[in-house]
């Protein structure tokens, strides 16, 4: 076998020109403003149901990309997910990525006061991060936090709501979908079991490439 494509740009408008098919092809029809996320998480994942179970509110893509597009910060419960956002993207806006969860003081706090490392990360990030963007990509416990310190007062730019798994996962989900919407905090969720770091990461690399006019990877440096 040959490969028609090699060069790393040619291959991502590739493989997006044949995502933007396929998702005709099976009926999937997504507002034009969210388009470059549903189109970047299927690109990391292959899996189309993210057509569909991606549910953002009505100004979570222009409210993110703008707030990174300031020189935001994400804070984010796993540094797989910290691995994966575009670090040279991040750069260029003058943002940074956080995530407490392998520190010693998440884990001094976490046996403290006996909770979870993901719930002190959060409690960490309202503290020092206030208005920042929290992307969650594991664990339910940092959503239903979320909640509960959203109710008191936290406001975040956007909530990226991905994590992955069966117990607690929808649920968590849902809570916060209908908390954010009644407090009018901005937010993108994967609804259902599915996410987890690399979709949470995928969501975040959309928003950073559209504060940064980057969605075309030419303008990130890239060769094809």
């Amino acid at each position: 076998m040959r490969p028609e494509h090699y060069l790393p740009g040619d291959i991502e408008r590739t493989s997006m020109a044949i995502i933007t098919r396929e998702m005709k092809e099976r009926g999937i029809f997504v507002p034009p403003e969210q388009e470059a996320v549903v189109r970047r998480v299927i690109h990391t994942t292959a899996d189309f149901d993210y057509g569909e179970n991606l549910r953002f509110s009505s100004d979570a893509v222009a409210a993110g990309a703008a707030y990174l597009a300031k020189g935001g910060v994400i804070v984010t419960d796993t540094n797989m997910a910290r691995a994966g956002v575009s670090k040279p993207i991040l750069a260029r806006l003058g943002g940074e990525i956080r995530c407490f969860m392998a520190e010693e003081e998440t884990a001094r706090q976490a046996k403290e006061r006996g909770s979870t490392r993901a719930v002190v990360c959060v409690d960490r990030a309202a503290e020092e991060y206030p208005n920042g963007l929290l992307a969650v990509g594991n664990a339910p416990t940092a959503l239903l936090r979320a909640v509960e310190l959203m109710e008191k007062g936290y406001r975040p730019a956007l909530i990226v709501a991905a994590p992955v798994g069966f117990v607690n996962v929808v649920e968590s989900k849902e809570l916060l979908w209908e908390t954010c919407l009644c407090l009018g905090v901005p937010v993108i969720a994967a609804m259902g079991r599915k996410g987890g770091s690399n979709v949470a990461a995928a969501i975040c690399n959309a928003l950073l490439y559209q504060a940064a006019d980057a969605l075309d990877p030419s303008a990130r440096g890239w060769q094809g």
